[in-house]
């Protein structure tokens, strides 16, 4: 039996036999076994090894899966540590005994029938559910099958529509026509592909079928990705052919986020204001950067939209998946329904991050390096390990780069102006794929102000403190992910301004509780925003959350220019590591 360290909190110190030793090893947290445990006293279940599944099933959705797969698990299971571990010589059950094992428990209830069983497990071949999970991505697929039918649609108008929305055939055309005659439809592509003003002409479109203008809610998970939307839209919508009631609707849009659209429920966070009771009004509901919506946010979702409404998911599904259980977008594209269209031409000029992007998708390694080499304008390789100290003079350009961008915000930020100092923070961005560690978010932070010196004054609240907040605060409309800046109002005086509609709006920074410095910034934390310079910086190739689509991410953070500091090890390392989770949605859609 392993030693356990009374003061690690991930250690669960009453845990014996099996339990102890996957916990003991990384493979199974506190929290993973203390559940599984109450779920096997509270059914009278004695055997371990069921035990030992209820808890990987409990871990699952922690790490992203919706289910364990009892078949696959030994092979599969992976531990947060900064060093390879073996997991082999744990005591890992014969599949086929373990399956039969967990068939026979009273916590299980074994396939696809009885929707109404009270117990807490789901087992569907080898994938051991908890039952929440098994029933939000039945529900998901049962209420997308129900919205995914043909509209009746004015079929002259929409071709005259789509002639004057549209200079050429191509798929932006096809998404539209799609998004138009089906109540169901997804615009899937990547950065520069064109997805978010395709959205405006969809609205356009719809708002030209009839006499009446549709009811449109846009939202996205993060409040910057919905100010990048709604600001698409606008934009597109001063360049569309289109009579002035349809362009004053499209600038009367607002975007807001999923959590504000749905209705948040103080103390609550999985229910929401609106739901299969209390439908959304709208007759279109829009949702951008789906790739971040997790199943439980999918579920609430799509129960909300009202019967006859229409609903269009936009995204990119080679991007990070959701941080909590599901792949959502990856699994509904990768049925490829009839309401399903992808873009693939980038309009973007970027001849570097177009070339290095696709290759890094598609998991062309040799293709991804050869981009790299190849000297682009628009991209800088960097091929070195910058865990290591001897590489902190090889990367000058991100401290140049770094140093005049908070340079040119805290000058703003002094003068008061605070939507200057807001435009200057989204110029140059440091993207860490870690938190901690000498890759690591806090190390660049920490060393991005040493190297800005007596620049950032003294205090925690110095002007032109870049911001982001950590956490939903639903009193003061801030989310998760929303950056802003410390500005002076007065001599001694400042305010935290956040975008809001599109103008700056002062809040106390008194009233501000989950904020942190964003000199540098987690890839993830960076999904649904744009920098005009992101600088990534890679872990070392062991690294078990480095993986394709975080190196995809990271990149295409860029909107003019990338720099990319790792070795050809580690990017050719990420580019073979896609991640795989765990989900039957596809599945169920098929």
């Amino acid at each position: 039996m392993s030693a356990l360290d009374d003061f690690e909190v991930r250690h669960a110190l009453r845990a014996t036999g099996v339990l102890r030793e996957f916990n003991a090893i990384g493979v199974l947290a506190a929290a993973d076994v203390h559940v599984a445990e109450r779920l096997a006293l509270l059914g009278g279940e004695e055997d371990e090894l069921v035990v030992l599944a209820a808890a990987l099933a409990v871990r699952a959705p922690r790490l992203g899966h919706v289910y364990v797969d009892l078949a696959t698990i030994r092979e599969t299971a992976t531990v947060d540590a900064d060093e390879p571990v073996d997991l082999s010589a744990l005591p890992w059950p014969a599949p086929g005994d373990w399956l039969d094992r967990v068939r026979e428990s009273v916590l299980v209830h074994v396939g696809e029938r009885d929707a109404h069983d009270p117990r807490p497990l789901r087992l569907v071949d080898s994938a051991l559910y908890l039952d929440r999970y098994w029933r939000e991505e039945g529900q998901v697929a049962d209420d997308l099958r129900a919205l995914g039918q043909a509209e009746a649609v004015n079929t002259l108008q929409l071709e005259d529509s789509l002639n004057r929305l549209f200079d050429k055939p191509g798929a932006q055309r096809l998404a539209a026509q799609t998004a138009v005659e089906r109540r169901f439809a997804v615009v899937a592509g990547g950065p520069g592909t064109g997805k978010t003003t395709t959205v405006a002409r969809i609205v356009a479109a719809l708002a030209e079928q009839g006499d009446e203008l549709p009811l449109v809610a846009l939202a996205a998970p993060t409040g910057k990705a919905a100010t990048r939307l709604k600001e698409a839209v606008h934009a597109a919508a001063l360049e569309m052919d289109v009579a002035p009631r349809v362009r004053d609707e499209l600038l009367a849009l607002n975007a807001s986020t999923l959590h504000r659209l749905l209705g948040w429920k103080p103390g609550s966070h999985s229910r929401f204001r609106h739901d299969r009771g209390n439908r959304l009004p709208h007759d279109v509901v829009i949702v951008d950067e789906t790739s971040m919506v997790s199943l439980t946010q999918m579920a609430r979702l799509v129960e909300a939209v009202r019967p006859g409404a229409r609903l269009v998911l936009v995204g990119d599904p080679g991007q990070l998946t959701s941080i909590e259980a599901g792949a959502v977008l990856g699994d509904i594209v990768g049925v490829r329904g009839p309401g399903v269209v992808e873009l693939d031409v980038v309009h973007r000029g970027q001849e570097g991050i177009k070339t290095l992007a696709p290759a890094i998708r598609s998991g062309n390694a040799d293709a991804a390096i050869e981009a790299l080499r190849h000297g682009y304008d628009d991209i800088t390789w960097i091929p070195v390990d910058v865990g290591e100290p001897e590489s902190l003079a090889q990367l000058a350009p991100i401290r140049e780069g770094a140093v005049a961008a908070a340079t040119e915000v805290i000058e703003a930020a002094r003068a008061g102006q605070d939507t200057a100092a807001m435009a200057a923070l989204g110029a140059f961005r440091v993207l860490c794929a870690h938190r901690r560690g000498s890759h690591g978010v806090s190390v660049w932070t920490a060393r991005i102000e040493r190297w800005l010196g007596s620049a950032i004054g003294r205090g925690r609240w110095y002007p032109g403190r870049p911001l982001l907040v950590t956490k939903n605060d639903y009193g003061l409309d801030l989310y998760n992910g929303d950056a802003g800046v410390v500005v002076s109002t007065a001599p001694g005086k400042v305010s935290a301004v956040f975008e809001r509609r599109g103008k700056p709006v002062p809040f106390a920074p008194s009233r501000l509780n989950a904020i942190e410095t964003v000199y540098a910034m987690t890839v993830h934390k960076s999904q649904g925003s744009q920098f005009a310079t992101a600088a990534v910086l890679l872990p070392a190739a062991t690294s078990p959350i480095l993986t394709r689509e975080l190196l995809y991410t990271a990149i295409t953070r860029a909107n003019k220019r990338l720099i990319l500091a790792g070795t050809e090890e580690t990017i050719r390392a990420a580019v073979a590591r896609p991640v795989a989770r765990a989900s039957g949605l596809g599945r169920r859609l098929a």
